[in-house]
């Protein structure tokens, strides 16, 4: 029988009972200063000596009594019988107080003679100007930076006591094999724990990861005990949720006491705390999102309040291009990735699911939708917490719209000159709002061939008041990709899937359909959409669908068949104002490049014939070339 969550803890009542029920390991340990970078001090760290030690001098000359220079002016030079040539750096001797700089001096035999007069201390550092022996270096507290490790090597400390955390990771469950391992039908990679040890000894935790447990009460009862014995905060993956082989709970309660299970957290929600020995045992969902949210939110502040090197947090402000939904009552996190378009920064949520871990992959950033609000509206401002460099933000791309094989090149091409496309499947009318509401840098157009601007209204109605300037990518062969090879007869006898109304390969399709008069009501799934020929492909390979339109590169990806049905026209859309934009210009000469050209060469089907040529559309309805070398500041004036 299926468990129940019977109450749900707030997040943030849980992060209290977790920040509360258990004592701060007092355990430190000695390191090299070479393995401190990132590290906080545990105690101060003073000077073992002072810095310099002596007077030494700072520039290369003489040094000299001051006393005995007082009066030396152009007029009135002062030959100097008492000096001590010295090099910077060089100890300046007792009798002499200041340097004059070789410069400042004029050689006569065994003399010098000097024009203007030396203070004391005139470019003489003196003797524990850097820091005095015995001086607070660092204090407790401090984070290790990699420059503090140059000064406390020069102030005599080779060593420093930092915060040690032992923290035991066990992955549970029979379908696990470990990284390296192929998986078999059924089974899944061990990922979890892996990302949870790099994360936790990029804080400093001395981590220990035990070998995979099978689903079985007494094994993960005593591998439980084994890693309480030996860690200060244990860390259990999967097991968590309320199926029938989740037995993490159960272990935890016959060993301890079990501290709230199931929280108000989207992704995250089954995770667990316990209480063994006195000390946490943390439990983690087993879908990688869920779990890279529960190491985020509860771990990381659980290890900063013991003394860890805390996580950088970048945050900025930033609007939403389509609205989230949340239940009341939960925290949501929700990855995103952002851009900065003109003054405003965009940022896209990414779907929902919590096993889908490209998503952390793709995304620059994630937001907390709190638990009293219902959701975000579009357009409404959020703050993003950023996952990478905030620089990047500045370098990305938002380019909304249909996908094809081709923008992968292209982003693997320009991510060479320090540029990121972000790139989302939202079909040519989700493009064309994009555009709109100048929410993203330019948009992806898939537009069938048969179908100029004048022919295709949903483009020219929906088209910016200052137009549009589109940049041709490719002409794509289209067609209808099967497991098994296909004539059209065949499409009533075929489970199909479709693609969404304003996509080029539903218009090719209906007009197929159309020309050979077959009734769209009688091809099984005709209603059944999915988001893009990507989607198309994977449904036809997992045996959801017989067949589906995609074009000639996803379905050889795929392996499937291909019947081609017609073309399409692969465009870049792009606002004229922002023609201008450095990283367009940088966008649209990657796509006239040669080396670009050469890489799309390896697909069949793809007429590269007009790739890089633009055209300016206009709303009423007038079309102009544009040539290769008309600079874009003409256009976007």
């Amino acid at each position: 029988m299926a468990k129940r969550y019977l109450t749900l803890t707030s997040l943030e009542h849980a992060l209290s009972i977790l920040k509360t029920s258990f004592q701060v390991p007092e355990r430190r340990e000695t390191i090299p200063i070479t393995h401190a970078v990132g590290r906080l001090v545990a105690v101060p760290v003073y000077a073992r000596y002072s810095v310099p030690e002596v007077n030494i001098a700072a520039m290369d000359g003489i040094a000299v009594r001051s006393s005995d220079t007082v009066g030396a002016s152009e007029q009135a030079p002062l030959t100097l019988m008492q000096f001590s040539r010295v090099n910077t750096g060089n100890i300046v001797p007792d009798t002499f107080d200041a340097v004059i700089m070789i410069e400042d001096t004029w050689e006569w035999e065994d003399t010098f003679q000097i024009r203007k007069p030396a203070g004391p201390g005139q470019y003489v550092r003196p003797a524990g100007e850097d820091v005095r022996q015995n001086q607070l270096v660092l204090p407790a507290g401090h984070l290790i930076r990699p420059f503090d490790i140059g000064a406390l090597a020069t102030y005599g400390i080779t060593q420093v006591e930092v915060n040690r955390v032992r923290v035991g990771i066990i992955p549970t469950g029979s379908e696990l094999v470990p990284v390296g391992v192929r998986p078999k039908p059924g089974q899944v990679v061990e990922s979890n724990t892996v990302m949870a040890q790099v994360l936790l000894d990029g804080m400093g935790a001395t981590c220990t990861r035990y070998p995979i447990v099978r689903d079985e009460p007494d094994l993960i009862s005593r591998a439980l005990q084994v890693a309480v014995s030996e860690n200060d905060l244990v860390l259990i993956s999967a097991g968590s949720s309320a199926g029938t082989r989740d037995f993490t709970a159960g272990v935890i309660s016959s060993l301890g006491d079990l501290l709230f299970h199931g929280v108000a957290i989207r992704p995250g929600k089954p995770v667990m705390l316990g209480k063994i020995l006195g000390k946490p045992v943390l439990g983690l969902p087993g879908y990688p999102l869920a779990a890279q949210t529960i190491l985020r939110e509860f771990v990381v502040p659980l290890l900063e309040t013991w003394g860890l090197a805390p996580v950088q947090r970048y945050t900025l402000r930033g609007k939403l291009t389509q609205a989230i939904n949340s239940d009341p009552g939960f925290d949501d996190f929700v990855p995103v990735y952002a851009g900065r378009v003109g003054q405003t920064c965009w940022c896209v949520p990414h779907m929902k699911g919590s096993g889908v871990q490209m998503a952390t992959i793709r995304a620059n950033g994630y937001i907390h939708v709190p638990a009293p609000l219902e959701g975000c509206e579009r357009e409404s401002e959020v703050e993003i917490i950023l996952t990478t460099d905030p620089n990047r933000i500045e370098r990305t791309l938002i380019l909304p719209g249909s996908l094809d094989p081709s923008l992968k090149d292209l982003a693997n091409y320009v991510h060479n000159q320090g540029l990121f496309i972000q790139a989302t499947e939202v079909g040519n009318m989700g493009a064309l709002s994009a555009l709109q509401k100048n929410a993203c840098h330019a948009a992806l157009m898939s537009l069938p061939v048969f179908s100029t601007p004048p022919d295709c209204p949903f483009l020219v109605q929906h088209l910016p008041k200052v137009g549009l300037v589109l940049i041709h990518i490719a002409t794509i062969e289209t067609g209808i990709a099967s497991r098994v090879e296909l004539d059209p007869e065949d499409l009533v006898n075929v489970r199909w899937i479709n693609t969404r109304k304003d996509s080029a390969y539903r218009m090719l399709f209906d007009a197929m359909l159309s020309s050979r008069r077959i009734d769209p009501v009688s091809v099984n799934g005709y209603t059944h959409e999915v988001n893009g020929p990507d989607a198309v492909a994977t449904a036809i390979c997992n045996k959801i669908a017989d067949a589906g339109m995609c074009n000639t590169g996803i379905a050889a990806a795929a392996a499937l068949h291909f019947m081609p049905t017609g073309q399409q026209r692969y465009e870049l859309a792009i606002r004229p104002e922002m023609l201008g934009d450095p990283k367009i210009c940088s966008l649209i000469a990657a796509i006239r490049s040669q080396e670009y050209h050469r890489i799309l060469s390896k697909y069949s089907g793809y007429d590269l014939s007009q790739t890089g040529t633009a055209h300016q559309y206009f709303k009423d309805y007038t079309i102009r070339e544009l040539s290769k070398d008309i600079p874009f500041e003409v256009l976007s004036a």
